[in-house]
């Protein structure tokens, strides 16, 4: 795996994959368009959830479009890079640096490692790095966010259920782990949503989360 893919190449993609997802467009986005510092706003999170706190759904549509769109930009470099190596070479650098952009954004070095929970992020790359697997993670986040109204809950199935989406869909096992490793962080960034889970005071999509 590794030996096909030299040291020089996983470097870059590693390094470069987490400083495109260090990219914190929730922060970029409310301060250019007037509407403070979203670390103040809210649950603080930098996503694009507490970004439409702000009332901005034009700054929530930008965020949640860069979020998922760095990690997606991390696997297509990676995918030039390897276009003339073999299916595993180039599965392998490309869950490098879509692991790598994911990790940047959950711990972004521009904001003392505290980013956002990486629902967007972990969407993108999923869809660059195996389309099908993206598509059957999103299908899954929309039927259980219609069924039970919750954000958090959609999200954590569909986290828990790509890793099983990429052997169902015979994808390479570098993406199986890349999307295990996702899934793991993602539900590590959820446990206070998932205490609230267990207790039944998770708020429901549209209703607005009480706060101190």
């Amino acid at each position: 795996m590794f030996e096909t893919l030299s040291p020089v190449l996983i470097a870059a993609a590693v390094v470069g994959g987490y400083l495109l997802g260090s990219i914190p467009f929730g922060v970029i986005a409310t301060r250019l368009g007037g509407a403070g510092d979203v670390r103040n706003i809210g649950s603080g999170n930098i996503g694009a959830t507490n970004v439409l706190r702000t009332g901005r759904k034009d700054l929530a549509a930008i965020t949640l479009l860069g979020d998922g769109g760095k990690g997606a930009v991390a696997v297509f470099i990676a995918w030039l890079l390897t276009r003339h190596s073999g299916p595993q070479a180039q599965a392998t650098l490309t869950a490098l640096a879509g692991g790598s952009a994911f990790l940047g954004h959950l711990f972004p070095v521009w904001l003392k490692f505290k980013g956002g929970k990486g629902v967007a992020t972990f969407f993108g790359t999923l869809l660059a790095a195996a389309w099908p697997v993206g598509v059957a993670a999103g299908a899954t986040w929309i039927a259980m966010a219609f069924l039970f109204r919750i954000s958090s809950l959609a999200a954590l199935t569909a986290a828990a259920l790509a890793p099983i989406y990429v052997f169902l869909l015979d994808r390479p096992y570098p993406i199986a782990v890349m999307a295990l490793f996702m899934g793991v962080l993602i539900y590590i960034r959820h446990k206070d949503n998932i205490g609230r889970l267990l207790k039944g005071q998770e708020p429901k999509i549209g209703k607005k989360k009480d706060t101190a």
